[in-house]
C-alpha cells in the first residue's frame, strides 16, 4: 500500500464511517478514486465528485 502514497500529490487516505475499509486517491480537487485493497488488489473501484 506503500507505493500508492508517492507521489505526495496522491493524498493517499484510509476512509471511516460508513467507508471504513476503503481508502480514496485524489485525481484533482474534485474527484477522488475510492476502492478496497486486498491481498494485492484493488476491489469496488469507483470514481467519486466531493459534492455527491
Amino acid at each position: 500500500m506503500d507505493h500508492l502514497r508517492l507521489p505526495p500529490s496522491n493524498r493517499l487516505e484510509a476512509l471511516t464511517h460508513d467507508r471504513k475499509g476503503q481508502w480514496r486517491i485524489r485525481i484533482n480537487d474534485q474527484w477522488r478514486i475510492c476502492f478496497r485493497f486486498e491481498n494485492g488488489d484493488a476491489f469496488d473501484v469507483e470514481i467519486v465528485g466531493l459534492n455527491t
